[in-house]
């Protein structure tokens, strides 16, 4: 399995729901139900990215190299996720 399968089955695992992909496939964007996050998987980079919205307008994201970082930041408790969130706003 590909890099690219992997980081999909992390992010769905993970409660995000695909909502868009490309024309070629290479990039695909997930939801996640409940939350003011959104999740890009780009098959070129080979990396996944989160987004999330803290108040009006305002946007931060944090990218993911490999599956074994994305996988690290989900398995976190949701208290130190959010902290994370909240230092790189």
């Amino acid at each position: 399995m590909g890099t690219f399968q992997e980081l999909k089955l992390v992010v769905r695992e993970n409660d995000f729901v695909e909502v868009r992909r490309s024309k070629d496939g290479t990039t695909a964007w997930f939801s996640k139900t409940g939350a003011n996050m959104r999740l890009c998987i780009d098959g070129l980079t080979n990396s996944a990215t989160v987004f999330w919205t803290i108040g009006p307008a305002k946007l931060s994201s944090k990218t993911f190299r490999t599956v074994a970082s994305l996988k690290d930041w989900f398995a976190l408790p949701k208290e130190r996720q959010l902290q994370t969130m909240e230092r790189l706003t």
